[in-house]
């Protein structure tokens, strides 16, 4: 209910951020490259919520969990300079990254719901991969954008209040004051294709085809985007939210120009959320266009995020598995090369120097 309300709703206020060379940039807050603003009309807000409740909840389980490797996971933070390059999907688009001797967290959203209030809005089919307290110390958190469920205000809180200090919170731009009446203040903000350097490690800000807002009254005041993370043992890319444009070649073509080189070792692609197309193929990709972004990007290898965590849209929870398995095998490419995780699943990968001219194993 919530997204639909956002989706009709307009955008009045003053852009603090306009820039009028940066064809993004509106007065009034930000556009997309390809199709400008998104937004429904009331009846199709209507046609919506009549499809929603005729589906209902399909899929009371979701995505499959696991046991988390705690052991691992901590033993490779302690490592840091010789850091095994690593991911575990904590469920939704929430994911740890290390490598680089950086432990980075996505999106992160820990709570039951992805809602403004507790007590209604979607709920987690499942708990997440990992708790809070059993995190190493988060060294980065980045965010695509500001929607309940990628950008969620207990979960930053508990987040910056670890024991070993707040991490430093990378956001797209207009975020950052909405963190400051948080009291965080670690808070870099990003337009995009602007980056901030951690270390060895380059995190770009880069376009994708979204939306934003949290309120009826701020639709895309803020910037979305994803993240392309370079770092000498990893380069990987986290799409957030997004519907299918030509964002994802500009940013192969940008941040990896030579020719036939692999774009990046690893992509984190959302695959979730895409029924009825009509309504969210401006907004969310389906799993065929979640392939197109994988070979777009140059990606060795790509997993799904953004399914079987919150019941969105009228696919079953655990349908965009299936339906990845069947767009990989039409497209010609192995399970190894786009696969999906059980929630608290680790996987590992080798350093960059050692697959250079190579495929993922």
């Amino acid at each position: 209910m919530a997204l639909g309300l956002l989706a009709l709703a307009g955008c009045t206020s003053p852009n603090p951020y306009f820039d009028p060379t940066r064809a993004h940039h509106t007065p009034t807050g930000f556009r997309n490259n390809d199709i400008g603003t998104i937004g429904k009309s009331s009846d199709e807000l209507l046609r919506w919520f009549q499809e929603r409740w005729d589906v209902g909840d399909r899929d009371p389980t979701g995505a499959p969990t696991v046991a988390p490797d705690l052991a691992f996971i901590q033993r490779n933070a302690r490592a840091r300079h010789a850091m095994e390059p690593a991911v575990t999907w904590l469920g939704h688009a929430t994911t740890l990254v290390q490598s680089d001797g950086l432990n980075v967290l996505t999106d992160p959203i820990f709570s039951d719901r992805a809602s403004p209030v507790a007590l209604v809005g979607p709920r987690r089919k499942q708990p997440p991969g990992l708790r809070i307290d059993e995190l190493p110390p988060i060294d980065v958190v980045v965010v695509s954008h500001n929607h309940y469920d990628h950008l969620d205000r207990r979960s930053v809180l508990l987040l910056a209040a670890q024991a070993s200090g707040s991490p430093l919170f990378l956001v797209p731009l207009g975020v950052k004051p909405w963190m400051a009446s948080l009291g965080i203040d670690r808070v870099i903000e990003l337009d995009w294709w602007q980056s901030h350097k951690v270390g060895k490690v380059e995190f770009h800000f880069t376009p994708v085809q979204h939306w934003s807002g949290r309120t009826l009254t701020d639709r895309h005041h803020t910037l979305w985007g994803g993240w392309a993370v370079m770092g000498p043992d990893l380069r990987w890319y986290f799409s957030g939210d997004t519907g299918y444009s030509s964002d994802f070649a500009a940013t192969r073509a940008r941040l990896v120009p030579k020719p036939g080189a692999p774009g990046f070792d690893l992509a984190l692609i959302a695959i979730g959320a895409y029924e009825p197309n009509w309504f969210m193929k401006d907004q969310h990709v389906n799993p065929r266009e979640a392939v197109r972004i994988h070979q777009d990007l140059g990606a060795r290898r790509s997993i799904g995020v953004h399914w079987g965590t919150f019941d969105l849209s009228n696919e079953a929870l655990s349908q965009p598995p299936r339906d990845l398995a069947r767009e990989r095998e039409l497209a010609g490419l192995a399970p190894s090369d786009f696969d999906v995780m059980a929630v608290g699943e680790t996987r590992r990968y080798p350093h960059r120097h050692q697959t250079d001219n190579k495929s993922l194993r």
